[in-house]
């Protein structure tokens, strides 16, 4: 696999390196965490911007919730370190929540965003991406036998990935592509104009 890799330092890049064995990306009717841990979320705040690092987890839509309602002039959020979810339709909505709130994703300068991570920042109003950026996708598998690239394409839980990405502004052949791009156990990085291509960021 020719795999594509931002301009990231040496340390960043060894902390991805262990982040790809930990990322997840699963089914909506099914949960796969790949030894993701739930609950490691992390929300810091300065000034009218969050700052998000860790795994995304099953509780992430309340936890946003509560978040805004303690911070209601938040704006923006930053995604600086998410290897990833232990629960897609959670991040899913997620995402939703964070697109009816009118509020704005942007990567970290050097951060990444791996398989879940990517449809969280999906959820921005406005999303942006800072230089030296990671965005890893990857195909989904339900943790034993069932791989996305083995389900008819007809099959309604392609749809629910499909629809979502529509609902974000983002053309359906990202899904696709994210299929054959790497399997369930690796991640390939987006290059700059593959991120502009399938309309990930706003400007």
């Amino acid at each position: 696999m020719n795999t594509k890799i931002p301009y990231l330092s040496t340390i960043k890049w060894l902390l991805l390196c262990a982040s790809i064995v930990l990322a997840g990306c699963v089914a909506s009717s099914v949960q796969q965490n790949n030894g993701l841990t739930d609950g490691e979320l992390s929300i810091e705040v300065e000034n009218n911007t969050a700052y998000l690092s860790g795994v995304l987890g099953h509780d992430l839509v309340e936890k946003l919730t509560d978040f805004v309602k303690q911070n209601p002039n938040i704006t923006d959020l930053v995604l600086v370190d998410i290897p990833g979810s232990v629960d897609q339709e959670a991040t899913m909505e997620g995402a939703r929540l964070i697109h009816r709130l009118g509020l704005n994703t942007h990567i970290a300068r050097t951060g990444y965003v791996l398989s879940g991570g990517v449809d969280l920042f999906l959820g921005g109003i406005e999303r942006t991406i800072g230089a030296g950026a990671g965005v890893g996708v990857h195909s989904w598998s339900d943790g034993s036998s069932i791989k996305a690239t083995e389900v008819n394409m007809a099959d309604s839980i392609h749809a629910t990935y499909v629809n979502f990405y529509l609902e974000m502004g983002v053309p359906d052949r990202f899904y696709w592509f994210s299929l054959d791009a790497a399997p369930a156990d690796r991640v390939y990085f987006l290059s700059p104009e593959e991120v502009y291509d399938f309309q990930l960021v706003t400007q």
